[in-house]
């Protein structure tokens, strides 16, 4: 039997429980959305997150960048921005009689990029060449983006007007998709509470960054000496080739998605205190890897099917690995 180090993972859940502790102090619910979102950036991924108006998409992801101390950047995507206005443009100094260049935001550490879906084409093109590349090469020269780089995009469901829809091939780009739905009974009670009487309402501007970027680049390190046993990984394949022989699936996961699931579930398994993976926690991941990446044919959405609801028939019909 193959014997592996075990890892002491006390430091590295003091900084997980702060993190966590810090955004249920702004954030009410939406546990799950957190969870996901904490996963995709300590496996080093983007992720695009989805949900209806007011159901602080922007919050969440604006407080998750502050508690990083990372250069953090914020683009507002509107249907007249041009890629100059992301990437940055060349500007003459007249004093020194030669170009200079100027950044664009998306030179940042980690960038949230709001309505992804309301820039044109060209634009969506620009930012998604960087988010895949990781550089960027303006006039012959390229620039390397930092090794935290990662993009936060938030997505709005219901409105088409004024959108450009994200191309199958770009939305690729995103680790993961995160829908964040609308909150409980309870919760809602506990958000009109806290609005009501301003106790226990952290404003964001008030919130101090937990952790450095030189201690979230240490925490990406762990990944590595994650145990993941081989009947895990034939699950991970066994998941991604019933997504490509399935008929209600039109467009089956690439091999991309079945990277994106190993890493997700070794960072999940972090998070949860653990140095090896489960099947539960592939399981977890699963949906939120595949939801943007399949597309069902029109049979299956006639009958109702969503690609979660297709996901977890998906896992249902695999043998869970004992």
């Amino acid at each position: 039997m193959e014997t592996y180090s075990r890892i002491d993972l006390t430091e590295f859940q003091s900084r997980v429980d702060q993190l966590r502790n810090a955004i249920t102090e702004v954030v009410v619910g939406q546990e799950r959305a957190v969870d996901l979102i904490l996963t995709a950036i300590l496996a080093n991924g983007h992720v695009l997150v989805e949900g209806v108006p007011g159901v602080a998409k922007t919050l969440l992801t604006r407080l998750i960048s502050k508690l990083i101390d990372a250069d953090f950047k914020r683009i507002q995507f509107t249907p007249d921005l041009m890629p100059s206005d992301v990437l940055g443009t060349n500007v003459f100094n007249i004093k020194t009689q030669e170009f200079e260049f100027h950044k664009g935001p998306v030179f940042a550490q980690i960038i949230l990029v709001d309505e992804i879906n309301r820039a044109p084409a060209k634009t969506q093109a620009a930012m998604f060449e960087v988010m895949e590349e990781r550089q960027s090469t303006i006039d012959g020269v390229t620039r390397r983006m930092s090794p935290l780089y990662t993009v936060l995009a938030t997505q709005n469901p219901v409105e088409q007007e004024g959108t450009y829809r994200l191309p199958e091939a770009q939305l690729d780009r995103f680790m993961m998709k995160v829908n964040m739905g609308y909150p409980s009974y309870d919760e809602e009670v506990r958000i009109l509470e806290r609005h009501h009487t301003n106790s226990n309402f952290v404003k964001l501007d008030d919130v101090k960054p937990v952790l450095s970027v030189e201690q979230l680049l240490q925490m990406r390190n762990y990944l590595d000496n994650v145990l993941v046993d081989k009947s895990l990984i034939n699950y991970i394949a066994q998941i991604t080739q019933q997504t490509r022989l399935s008929q209600a699936i039109q467009l089956g996961a690439s091999p991309r998605a079945s990277i994106c699931i190993l890493q997700g579930s070794k960072a999940y398994a972090l998070l949860q205190g653990r140095d090896f993976v489960t099947p539960d926690d592939i399981k977890t991941i699963v949906p939120a890897v595949l939801e943007h990446r399949l597309i069902i044919s029109a049979d299956a959405e006639m009958q109702g099917f969503t690609v979660e609801k297709l996901a977890q028939s998906l896992l249902d019909k695999i043998e869970v690995p004992k």
